[in-house]
């Protein structure tokens, strides 16, 4: 059976990811790869992330990716910026820039280069725009942050799969697969002790690469489902 790994958020931190892809998981052509949403944002280089998710079907691997919170404010973002007119050299900012920039997007701006959302090139926003929301697997549903489990169709709330903070999970809803998400980061042992005992309904996978100094945090997680393997992959970006 091929291995099926999910990873989740990545917060720009291209290098890092190259070593957790490059230098442990090592996937075959057979292999799948799962990706949990939130590539930019926070960590170094946010472009050098998308170059490289995007180059993976070049390389003949098979790729899956879901829209995380972050990439859906750079969407809005960048189509509240492309056709706002400047004069000279002033030009304001709309609300969804202005907050953009206070959880990551200054990183990535600094990343393509650019001064404004509207300049980042076009395929990348088109590409993000592609992504999906939901994920079903045979024993698994992944998702960014969670499914709204108090309406009858968890499946048709998408802004609580891109920022929901907390849920319950109801087996009865999911068809009994657990739900493997990211967006808050959790401690590396309650993600462990989540993927070895199985006992909640979910996994919550994102352990925070972008948090370096805080005890029990600070990698970039993979999990292989059928083999039930954890992986954590320490930071190897310079921070700029």
């Amino acid at each position: 059976m091929p291995n099926q790994w999910v990873i989740p958020d990545i917060h720009g931190y291209h290098l890092t990811l190259k070593a957790l892809i490059d230098g442990q998981i090592k996937p075959s052509i057979e292999d799948e790869l799962f990706f949990l949403g939130d590539y930019i944002d926070r960590g170094p280089d946010s472009k050098g992330v998308l170059d490289y998710l995007i180059n993976l079907e070049e390389r003949g691997l098979k790729a899956r990716f879901l829209m995380g919170n972050h990439e859906s404010y750079l969407i809005d973002t960048f189509n509240e910026d492309k056709d706002k007119p400047g004069h000279l050299w002033f030009r304001s900012k709309g609300p969804k820039e202005s907050e953009w920039l206070k959880f990551g997007g200054k990183e990535t701006l600094k990343s393509f280069g650019v001064n404004r959302p509207g300049k980042i090139p076009e395929r990348y926003i088109q590409w993000l725009e592609k992504t999906e929301h939901f994920i079903m697997l045979e024993k698994y549903i992944l998702v960014h942050a969670g499914l709204n489990f108090s309406i009858p169709d968890p499946y048709s709330d998408k802004h609580f799969m891109l920022w929901a903070r907390e849920f319950t999970p109801d087996l009865e809803k999911t068809g009994g697969r657990i739900v493997i998400h990211g967006h808050i980061p959790v401690e590396h042992e309650f993600i462990d002790y989540c993927a070895n005992k199985g006992e909640f309904g979910f996994l919550a996978l994102d352990n925070g690469v972008y948090l370096r100094n805080k005890t029990g945090f600070g990698n970039l997680m993979a999990y292989e489902i059928n083999k039930e393997i954890l992986l954590a992959q320490p930071p190897v970006d310079e921070e700029r």
